[in-house]
């Protein structure tokens, strides 16, 4: 019985100490620090709305949708916008697309924090850190769940 050595190609990103990823199938383009239009009585992790070409689409601020503080203070976040779901994430810092395979993906640890974890399809161990693979859409998923919380305790 043969081991799969089928790559996928990931788009990496930052998040303080965090290196995540995202299949780069699931990535439609990235940008630099875009004009919002904020969205009134919208969730906490909607930051506003970005106009790509004439293409409206709902930026999502991924700390929040993580549990993480703010970034720092005067850092613009960049946009990884997500193929066909009209969102954007906003992360900190944009990587390299690095090929990794399949077989080499585990479940994501204990120590990983559960916001995290939940959100997380796999974890890569690279040379000197670990890539974390996310889920776009359950990333979507768990910013509107956590403004559904929102909305009952308000």
């Amino acid at each position: 019985m043969s081991e799969d050595t089928s790559e996928r190609q990931l788009c990496t990103f930052a998040l303080d100490d965090l290196y995540l990823a995202l299949p780069v199938a699931d990535v439609q383009e990235v940008l630099r620090a875009q004009a919002l239009t904020r969205i009134p009585l919208a969730p906490t992790a909607v930051r506003g709305l970005i106009n790509l070409r004439g293409q409206i689409v709902t930026a999502l601020d991924l700390r929040t949708i993580l549990g993480m503080k703010a970034g720092p203070p005067g850092q613009a976040p960049m946009n990884l916008v997500l193929r066909g779901e009209g969102f954007s994430l906003l992360v900190d810092d944009i990587g390299d697309v690095v090929g990794v395979v399949d077989a080499a993906g585990e479940d994501p640890p204990a120590t990983l924090r559960e916001d995290l974890r939940s959100v997380c399809s796999a974890v890569f161990k690279l040379e000197h850190r670990l890539l974390v693979e996310l889920d776009a859409s359950g990333l979507i998923e768990r910013a509107f769940a956590t403004a559904a919380v929102e909305g009952a305790i308000a």
